[in-house]
């Protein structure tokens, strides 16, 4: 992300790795309070270049493909919706939505999570969170209510590691891929509260993987 600061009179041209409006904001902040403290700009905006952020926050996936992957924990409507209007900002071409709904949660907001993601995608790709105790397809089926009444094109699919191959599989040179709901999470829980291994950095690896042999 680029972004030019104004400082009294003078402009300074930033850059940093993070992406979002509200990363430029957290960063002009963080800027503003170094310099209270009397810290060398030079020096803040040399560290602000090579900070890549939190983990699961506005990640971006690194990829050899001509697209850009980001993992975000947002797993609420209202997440969703900032996510989405903040990625859609600074994305060239089309925005892909992979997300799912947590089971024993509140099920009142998957067809929320839908519609927000149905305001500001491109295409949707419905999947499985962490389902625990309930049915993914269950859970799915509770999604796809807010999708009803939208024009937004939108696939289906329980499998987490599937539904991001089919979802990097679709995207095109300057398309932004989503995979919202798990962030920081390097698990799933399903059944009886058992936490399965799946780390979606390895499983974005794979689809690339996949993706890159089909092109062979």
């Amino acid at each position: 992300t680029k972004f030019t600061l104004h400082l009294h009179s003078s402009t300074m041209p930033l850059s940093m790795r993070m992406t979002g409006m509200f990363n430029v904001s957290n960063a002009v902040a963080a800027l503003a309070v170094g310099r209270r403290i009397g810290l060398s700009m030079n020096v803040m905006t040399e560290l602000l270049l090579d900070y890549t952020g939190v983990r699961g926050r506005c990640e971006v996936i690194p990829t050899a493909l001509d697209f850009t992957v980001i993992c975000d924990y947002a797993h609420t409507p209202d997440a969703l919706e900032k996510t989405l209007a903040s990625l859609r900002e600074c994305t060239v071409g089309r925005l892909i939505a992979v997300f799912g709904c947590g089971g024993n949660r509140d099920a009142a907001k998957r067809p929320k999570m839908a519609r927000a993601a149905a305001n500001l995608a491109d295409l949707v790709v419905v999947t499985s969170d962490n389902p625990r105790d309930e049915d993914p397809l269950a859970i799915i089926h509770d999604i796809l209510a807010g999708l009803t009444d939208t024009d937004v094109p939108y696939l289906t699919e329980p499998d987490r590691a599937e539904a991001i191959y089919l979802a990097m599989k679709q995207a095109k040179t300057g398309d932004v891929v989503l995979l919202a709901g798990k962030g920081h999470e390097d698990y799933q829980i399903i059944a009886g509260g058992v936490h399965l291994h799946m780390d979606e950095r390895e499983l974005v690896a794979d689809a690339a993987k996949r993706i890159f042999a089909e092109k062979a």
